[in-house]
């Protein structure tokens, strides 16, 4: 063996470090928690949250409250068993302290037995309420159990004292409370009030019979004192709040997805069963739509990417259909077989498996592994599926008959997409001629633009930094794609050039590993027409590169309202709060009551008191990017030194579509009901 150098930095048994106690949880918090931006701070309280709504999945408990306080504290509590207090017989420390400080210490690794502590459970690893504890300053965990009230208290993960007893309790239950670490979460920790309630809700149709509580007490003025108080909510504190029970379960939350459609067929299918220690429940409603929704959780775990448990539901129901339509000669002997995707157009379903023994891929549990779930599914979903038809032939007829037109439109639809490509249109060498693109062949690097008009597509190009960054105008607002098929959409010129700039192609041809841009920024107008061409896109990708969203590629521009300028000091306000600390209350209010717009340039004058001089203040309001000349534009918002971009997730992007879907759907009542409720926040120019 050939002689290797060395040096005082050589690689030896020193090099190696051995992360201790909850230290691998503070050096790599994304491991455990997603990341350290807004959805790995809302995983903190899932975290805990998940083991509230383990004891009710078993009957442990009836009752939840979630509640942030001010300072952004987060505070559960439910009225189940209480975390063991008693010393653990290998560590001879509190339980109570093994759960909240120890990695992999819980009670849900004995749920393979028939007399296990959880029948069923979300948590597996024994990390969830410990990786909270490491990630935030302050927590406190205070239990009812066995008569008496039992508290510890911790920072960054460290008791600061053993858990001792404080008083005598005739309650059962547990309440957590934590502070996040602001070392750790860089982009700040405040919480959103609808993620969290949205997140709630939708766990409260999965425990039915569960009254799951929110409470927003940020804004709560007088001392908040919670010594000796289990839940806020009955204590009438003057807080924002939402009480959320379901006794109807997946039934009543597909019913609450379908509410903005058009429903083909009243009944709801519903079935709940345990096989072979694995228990379903399935709720399904087809509507008179071309978009498919989906639902998948396993253990009460949301699983964004399905898994083994939809494959199950979507062969079977594949299968079923055909029979039935076979059987009843609704599909003749020389008719093809539906296809998968003929079955789905138009379906929601909600597919939920609960299990002992449960395999995920990954820590987010995005993915169900287990295949008993494929089997059960399959099983339990086709034999309750074949009799509803069979005892529902009217609803039988409807779903069939939606599959039916679904394919027709399927193969019309893949009929004008092959003549469009046979055309050429989706060449991949042929870029739009309105494409400004970026002399970057790396994706990492590059950056698309799409910006409302030509106006502002002219000082964009003009703004960019040409090596990395790409402008695509588009002329008005593009098709609405809530009700449209691919081959309308490819008609269109503004879709099509938008699909040819990325160049991933669009359906079934879509390959994300050919995207030409890692970010694509959507700037528009800070107007009602800007905010409703944004809605379109981010429909527009919701529905078919949903992929690109989840991977983090779509951002949103911000750019500014106003330019303060005073001599040569020049400042951008990004909001009228912003306007008013740079040039003060004073100067704001002599601003609105001189009647004038503040467009174009207004003067604004005012005296300071300190030098008692007067200034100056020429306050410009941009209602277009195309108002912006080439180096406003790039200063603020191109910049990547100065500009602010907002990043879409994939719950954003669901919200947008929802939002549209009821705006530009088929049910009259909700829109009108919609804007009934929002006419009052509408700002417009008249």
């Amino acid at each position: 063996m050939a002689e290797k150098k060395t040096s005082k930095n050589s690689y030896g048994a020193d090099s190696i470090q051995v992360l201790e106690g909850l230290e691998p949880v503070r050096k790599r918090p994304g491991m455990y928690i997603g990341s350290t931006g807004p959805e790995g701070l809302h995983h903190l309280i899932w975290e805990i949250f998940d083991n509230s709504r383990d004891e009710a999945m078993n009957n442990y408990a009836n009752r939840i409250e979630v509640a942030i306080l001010p300072d952004n504290v987060i505070r559960v509590v439910d009225n189940g068993r209480g975390i063991p207090v008693d010393i653990h017989p290998k560590l001879k420390i509190s339980a109570l302290q093994v759960v909240m400080t120890t990695l992999h210490g819980g009670g849900k690794f004995d749920n393979e037995k028939e007399d296990g502590n959880y029948k069923f459970s979300g948590g597996l690893h024994g990390v969830g309420a410990s990786v909270v504890n490491a990630l935030s300053t302050d927590c406190k965990v205070e239990v009812h159990r066995d008569g008496g009230v039992f508290v510890q208290e911790y920072n960054i993960g460290v008791p600061k004292a053993k858990v001792k007893e404080i008083g005598k309790s005739k309650l059962n239950g547990t309440i957590v409370q934590f502070k996040p670490d602001p070392t750790i979460f860089k982009e700040g920790t405040t919480f959103n009030w609808e993620k969290i309630v949205n997140h709630i809700r939708q766990q409260a149709y999965l425990i039915k019979g569960t009254e799951i509580i929110c409470i927003d007490a940020r804004d709560y003025k007088e001392e908040l004192d919670l010594e000796g108080q289990t839940y806020l909510y009955d204590f009438g504190l003057p807080v924002i709040s939402k009480v959320f029970y379901f006794e109807g379960g997946l039934k009543s939350l597909v019913k609450h997805y379908n509410m903005n459609n058009k429903v083909l067929h009243k009944n709801i299918f519903y079935v709940e069963k345990e096989s072979e220690n694995v228990l379903v429940e399935i709720s399904l409603q087809y509507v008179d739509d071309l978009t498919t929704k989906i639902v998948a959780f396993a253990n009460n775990t949301y699983n964004p990417e399905g898994g083994t448990h939809i494959t199950g539901f979507r062969t079977s129901l594949t299968r079923l259909i055909n029979s039935y339509a076979r059987k009843n000669n609704i599909l003749k002997e020389k008719d093809e077989n539906l296809s998968g995707d003929d079955v789905l157009e138009g379906l929601t379903a909600v597919v939920s498996v609960k299990m002992r023994e449960i395999q995920f891929e990954g820590q987010t549990k995005a993915k169900l592994g287990s295949m008993e779930a494929q089997t059960a599914v399959s099983n339990i979903f086709g034999e309750a599926f074949a009799e509803f038809l069979e005892e529902n032939p009217d609803d039988a007829k409807e779903i069939i008959g939606k599959s039916l037109l679904a394919m027709r439109a399927r193969k019309a639809a893949k009929a004008a997409k092959d003549s469009i490509l046979r055309k050429g249109v989706l060449d991949g060498m042929r870029l739009p001629g309105k494409l400004a693109d970026c002399q970057s062949p790396d994706p990492e690097d590059s950056e698309l633009f799409i910006v409302e008009g030509d106006s502002a597509g002219g000082s964009a190009k003009m703004g960019r930094d040409r090596r990395t960054q790409a402008i695509l105008p588009l002329r008005g607002k593009i098709l609405n794609v809530e009700r449209a098929r691919l081959d309308k959409m490819l008609a269109s010129e503004q879709i099509k050039n938008l699909v040819l700039a990325m160049g991933a192609a669009i359906g079934d041809t879509f390959d994300i590993s050919k995207l030409r841009y890692h970010k694509i920024i959507i700037a528009t107008d800070a107007d009602v027409d800007g905010a409703h061409i944004r809605t379109l896109l981010l429909t527009f990708f919701y529905r078919y590169y949903k992929e690109i969203i989840e991977r983090g590629h779509i951002y949103i521009a911000q750019p500014p309202l106003y330019k303060i300028s005073r001599g040569k000091e020049t400042h951008y306000a990004y909001s009228d709060e912003e306007k008013f600390n740079i040039i003060g209350e004073e100067e704001a209010e002599i601003s609105e009551e001189g009647g004038e717009s503040s467009e174009g340039g207004d003067e604004v004058e005012a005296e300071d008191s300190k030098k008692n001089v007067s200034k100056k203040w020429r306050i410009q309001r941009y209602k277009g990017l195309g108002e912006m000349n080439p180096d406003e534009l790039k200063e603020t918002t191109m910049d990547v030194k100065n500009r602010t971009l907002k990043q879409v997730d994939i719950e954003a992007a669901e919200e947008a579509d929802e939002i549209f879907e009821m705006l530009m759907g088929s049910e009259v009542g909700a829109r009108k009901s919609f804007i009934q409720t929002y006419a009052h926040l509408a700002d417009l120019d008249v």
